[in-house]
């Protein structure tokens, strides 16, 4: 059990604790926010049961009065004898409270108040994250909208493909990173917490408080929620089922997801063979200790690094979920007291370093437009193909043609030198029977054959736009 103890780099810290996250999120997550979240639940309950007649006024004017006096050190002097963290609140707060001491967590089992709380944390630390989420997605939007003619080579299987557009590229990310926000978005609506249930979701122990009252457990039960700002389960065991953490926590790999393809294609994208996009590089910045040319893609390897861990987190959930057999099993509580705090932190990270890569993303306009003169004419050659089929060439015919001669201009291409591609194609006469050579060549210039990406590119950006603004 924990001695009251001040923390220092002197000791093991976890990342989070001070690289990675905010320190708003952090303060989602600490010690004294929970037992003061506890507090809150406990004050709540004791109001209703002053309405029902079973506590004065007094004891709980006096538990309001103490309710933001949480005392670390004193508390974990009590776990190290009792070992039982929330008892060992209780009466530290008892110590508070000499009117009201007495009746702190009359009726009440340890997740009533802990499942409760632990949703108004899950529900604080989501509305952060969506505030963050909105940025970046502005910021895609914006970049779709702005890049949306900007040509570029696409690839598939990391090899030159056909033509696409940046803003195209961007709106991918932008589209999957909307999907994930709505998630979020419709999971803090319908995040609840246990409500008053105890010890095994029956509410035999508030039935049995307050008969003669005139109140039901259900009617405390409401009353409390209502302050508390939180929908209850209809149905729980001794917990909220866990089955609503494991929901979560996909959804968070599931954003994670969107980031981690959108950091790889970047770190793809500055490597020099492509050269096309970097994210920002500050001028003191060092990328190798041994290299100093290097300018490593240090944001986004590390968004992806946090990515793969967020994306395991899931499983542990499940496993949460899957065993809390009958009634309640305490095999969750110990992984709980990482797993949440450390996935949201983790999400946070992903995003904000998502938002200061795409605000100083540099894009360079002469590296793209050299590999769309280098690689488009390949691609153009369906084009060329459509319209020459068209002209009654035979399909089959043409493919082999424009393939032998791609072939050849590969290898020349390879060597450094300048695509002869269109001429190649512009000087055989099995196609120029077909087209004539200025024809081809026009065909050719692959600037044009994006076919409509700048329009659904825009459109994505209003649609995500005009989302946010409607839902403010």
């Amino acid at each position: 059990m924990p001695e009251p103890q001040t923390f220092s780099h002197d000791t093991f810290l976890s990342a989070f604790t001070w690289r990675y996250g905010s320190d708003e999120m952090r303060c989602v997550w600490s010690e004294v926010n929970k037992r003061r979240l506890w507090r809150r639940i406990w004050v709540a309950l004791a109001e209703a049961q002053q309405r029902a007649g079973l506590v004065s006024a007094e004891q709980v004017a006096d538990l309001r009065a103490h309710a933001d006096d949480v005392d670390i050190a004193r508390a974990h002097a009590i776990e190290a004898e009792i070992h039982h963290d929330l008892m060992a609140e209780v009466r530290a707060y008892a110590e508070q409270c000499p009117v009201g001491g007495g009746i702190i967590h009359l009726g009440a089992t340890s997740m009533d108040i802990e499942d409760n709380a632990d949703a108004l944390r899950l529900r604080a630390a989501l509305d952060i994250l969506l505030r963050h989420l909105r940025r970046a997605l502005l910021r895609l939007a914006d970049l779709a909208d702005h890049e949306s003619e900007r040509v570029c080579m696409a690839f598939t299987h990391l090899q030159p493909a056909e033509l696409t557009t940046v803003g195209y590229r961007f709106a991918t990310y932008a589209q999957d990173l909307l999907a994930d926000y709505r998630a979020l978005r419709q999971f803090r609506i319908e995040l609840r917490g246990k409500g008053l249930k105890g010890a095994v979701g029956t509410a035999a122990s508030y039935a049995e408080l307050l008969d003669g009252t005139g109140v039901s457990p259900a009617e405390l039960e409401a009353q409390v929620m209502s302050a508390l700002g939180l929908d209850a389960w209809p149905v729980a065991t001794q917990t909220a089922p866990r089955r609503q953490e494991w929901a979560l926590l996909a959804a968070l790999a599931g954003m994670a997801q969107t980031l981690y393809r959108l950091a790889f294609d970047l770190r793809l994208l500055q490597s020099p063979p492509f050269g096309e996009w970097a994210e920002p590089f500050g001028r003191s910045q060092v990328g190798s200790s041994a290299m100093p040319f290097k300018r490593n893609p240090i944001n986004a390897e590390n968004m992806d690094s946090l990515a793969r861990y967020l994306a395991a987190l899931p499983r542990i959930a499940w496993d949460n979920g899957a065993h809390n057999l009958l009634e309640r099993t305490l095999d969750d509580s110990a992984n709980r007291r990482l797993l949440l705090p450390e996935a949201f932190l983790a999400a946070e990270e992903l995003v904000l370093r998502a938002v200061k890569i795409l605000n100083g993303l540099r894009i360079d306009e002469a590296v793209i437009r050299r590999n769309v003169e280098t690689y488009g004419l390949f691609a153009a050659t369906e084009r060329l193909l459509m319209q020459a089929a068209r002209a009654s060439g035979d399909r089959q015919q043409l493919h082999e043609i424009i393939r032998e001669h791609s072939l050849s201009a590969w290898d020349i291409v390879r060597a450094g030198q300048p695509n002869p591609l269109a001429d190649l194609l512009a000087a055989d006469p099995r196609i120029t029977a077909l087209l004539p050579a200025e024809r081809v060549r026009a065909l050719l210039r692959a600037d044009g054959y994006v076919g409509d990406a700048p329009q659904r590119a825009r459109q994505m950006a209003a649609v995500i736009r005009a989302e946010l603004d409607e839902k403010g």
